[in-house]
C-alpha cells in the first residue's frame, strides 16, 4: 500500500507539472497578449506592464519563471482583475462551482445507479423501457435547453423556485438538476450494462443455486462488480462537476470557476487559468486514487500492488 501511494505521488506530481506546463506554454504562444486592450498603446507603456507581471523575456524565461513562484506555492496576480491574486479569485469562484457541483455528483452517482439497477432488474419491461428512453433524452438535450426549460416550469409558470442567482437552499435545486441530468443518464445506462452481464455470470448462478433470491444474490454479489465500471467514470466526472460549468453557471446567473476558464482564455489572462487548471488536475488526481482505492475494497480480486 505505501509503495502504491509512493508512486502515485510521484506519477500525480508529474500530471500536474506537465499539465501546468503546457497550459502555460500554449497561452502564451497564442496571438495577442493580456494588455493588448489597454487604451495606452504605448511601447513603454506595454513594456512596464509586462515587466511588472514578469510576462517580459523570451518564453523559456517566463516559463522558468513562472515554475520558480509555483514552487513558492505564489500563483501570482491575475493582469485582467490587478486589484486580485489567483489565489483570491479562485477562493471566490470556487465554492459555488464546489457545492453545485457536489450535489450533482450526488444526484448523478446515487440517482443514476438506481435507475441502472431497477432498469436491469425489470429488463424488457415497460420500466426498463421508461428509464432508458429517459436516459435517451436526457443525453441527447444539451443544458442550455434543459436550463431554460426548468426555469420556464418551476420558476416562471409554478412559481416554486427562483429563476437564478445564488443564496439559499432553494437557489440549488433547478441548476444542480440541470447540470446532473444528463450525467444521471450515462451512469444510469453504464450501471444497467453492466448488471445485465454479471447477471449471466455463472458466479451469481451458483448463488441462486444457494438458496438466494434474486434480489439477494443481487444486492449481496452482482452490485458489487457491476458497480466497478460505474466507479471508474465516477472518478473523472467528480472532478468535472467539482470545477464548474459555463454553460450551466451562465444559465442561472452563478459566478462560478466554470467561467473563470472562459474569460481567462479570452483575456489571455495565464495566470488565473493555469490555477484554474492545477485546481482541476489535482482533484482528477485525487479521485482516480480513489476509484483505485475503491476498487481494491469492492473487489477483493485486485490488488493495488498490481
Amino acid at each position: 500500500m505505501l509503495t502504491f501511494l509512493l508512486r502515485r505521488l510521484i506519477s500525480s506530481a508529474l500530471v500536474l507539472f506537465f499539465a501546468v506546463s503546457l497550459t502555460f506554454l500554449l497561452t502564451r504562444m497564442l496571438p495577442g497578449g493580456p494588455f493588448d486592450r489597454e487604451k495606452s498603446s504605448s511601447a513603454r507603456v506595454q513594456e512596464a506592464l509586462q515587466e511588472k507581471y514578469k510576462l517580459n523575456g523570451t518564453l523559456w524565461q517566463q516559463y522558468s519563471s513562472y515554475l520558480a513562484d509555483l514552487a513558492r506555492l505564489d500563483l501570482r496576480v491575475s493582469t485582467k482583475y490587478r486589484d486580485w491574486s489567483v489565489a483570491e479569485i479562485l477562493a471566490q469562484k470556487l465554492p459555488a462551482s464546489l457545492k453545485l457541483g457536489g450535489i450533482a455528483f450526488v444526484l448523478a452517482s446515487t440517482v443514476g445507479v438506481l435507475l441502472g439497477m431497477i432498469a436491469a432488474m425489470h429488463r424488457d419491461t415497460p420500466v426498463d423501457w421508461a428509464a432508458m428512453v429517459g436516459a435517451l433524452v436526457a443525453i441527447s438535450i444539451p443544458t442550455f435547453i434543459t436550463g431554460p426549460f426548468l426555469i420556464a416550469i418551476f420558476a416562471l409558470w409554478l412559481r416554486w423556485l427562483p429563476v437564478g442567482g445564488w443564496g439559499s437552499v432553494s437557489h440549488l435545486i433547478l441548476p444542480s438538476l440541470c447540470l446532473a441530468a444528463p450525467y444521471i443518464a450515462y451512469v444510469a445506462r453504464l450501471m444497467r450494462n453492466s448488471l445485465l452481464d454479471v447477471l449471466r455470470s455463472d458466479f451469481l448462478r451458483t448463488a441462486r443455486a444457494k438458496g438466494l433470491t434474486e434480489r439477494q444474490a443481487v444486492a449481496r454479489h452482482a452490485v458489487k462488480v457491476a458497480i466497478l465500471p460505474v466507479v471508474t467514470y465516477l472518478g473523472p466526472l467528480a472532478a468535472h462537476l467539482l470545477t464548474g460549468s459555463m454553460v450551466v453557471e451562465s444559465v442561472f446567473n452563478i459566478s462560478g470557476a466554470g467561467s473563470l476558464f472562459v474569460n481567462s482564455i479570452q483575456n489571455r489572462d495565464v495566470f488565473p487559468l493555469c490555477g484554474a487548471v492545477i485546481v482541476y488536475c489535482a482533484l482528477l488526481v485525487f479521485f482516480n486514487l480513489v476509484v483505485d482505492l475503491l476498487y481494491s475494497l469492492l473487489d477483493k480480486r485486485i490488488r493495488l500492488h498490481a
